[in-house]
């Protein structure tokens, strides 16, 4: 979820205690799945799957675990067939919000994913109707007290980075979705041990959410994302230092 540097750090502190429970190997086989039936099993000539076993591997997957999964999606394994769609919509404070989603069951993730809208303040729109305010990046997260941050500068940017952004306790190296493996592979090469890392959609600009939405617009996109059929989500909103300051003290 692209907000404000604070949501940006619990979002990847997230991500590392999901990937402590293994809750998110299955979001993982998902997607390995569907990049392999889409384009092929071979990893070096499909770029998609490359990303799904890179991340697969940053997260401690056992390889076997990732083959099983390959093999499904060829069809060397008989497996479930998944379906991929992006929803779209608003939430509380008029926030832009992406779900993309991987369903054996279109039906029931629609209705579900409604109800968690309505639920916390939003609402589900059409196809397209916030999808052009985002673009697709490579988003790679190390904590502060693991880099030299001239270091990693000079690492990354030297691997084709765009930009290193300082996110309150990590930094976060963005790329081209094209140039994300050549610089996640130069920062292991280089021993810089990496939080998270993904290709997602980010926000071209933000809309400022107040007060009165804060704690709506944060309990949907934690559902959203811990939905089962949700890979991931992206949204626009941002939220200041003093009002996440409010939300972590009342918690």
């Amino acid at each position: 979820m692209s907000g404000h540097s604070k949501w940006s750090t619990i979002k990847h502190k997230k991500a590392a205690k999901d990937a402590k429970r293994g809750k998110i190997f299955t979001k993982l086989i998902k997607e390995i799945t569907v990049a392999a039936r889409m384009g092929g099993g071979d990893v070096n000539a499909n770029p998609r799957l490359r990303t799904a076993v890179l991340t697969a591997r940053s997260n401690s997957m056992p390889s076997e675990n990732i083959d099983r999964a390959i093999k499904k999606g060829t069809g060397e394994l008989e497996g479930v067939t998944y379906e991929e769609i992006q929803y779209e919509g608003y939430g509380p404070g008029g926030a832009a919000i992406i779900a993309q989603v991987l369903t054996d069951n279109k039906n029931r993730t629609v209705s579900e994913l409604r109800r968690l809208f309505a639920k916390h303040g939003g609402n589900m729109g059409e196809t397209g109707c916030v999808s052009w305010m985002f673009e697709k990046k490579g988003l790679i997260a190390i904590e502060k007290s693991q880099v030299d941050e001239e270091r990693l500068m000079t690492v990354a940017l030297d691997a084709g980075a765009d930009d290193i952004r300082d996110e309150g306790e990590i930094f976060e190296v963005v790329t081209t979705p094209e140039d994300f493996h050549a610089v996640k592979e130069r920062l292991d090469h280089e021993k810089i041990p990496v939080s998270s890392a993904q290709v997602t959609l980010v926000p071209k600009n933000t809309v400022d959410i107040d007060a009165k939405h804060v704690e709506q617009i944060l309990k949907l996109s934690e559902e959203l994302e811990d939905h089962d059929d949700v890979q991931s989500v992206s949204a626009n909103f941002n939220i200041s230092d003093e009002l996440m300051e409010k939300v972590h003290s009342a918690q």
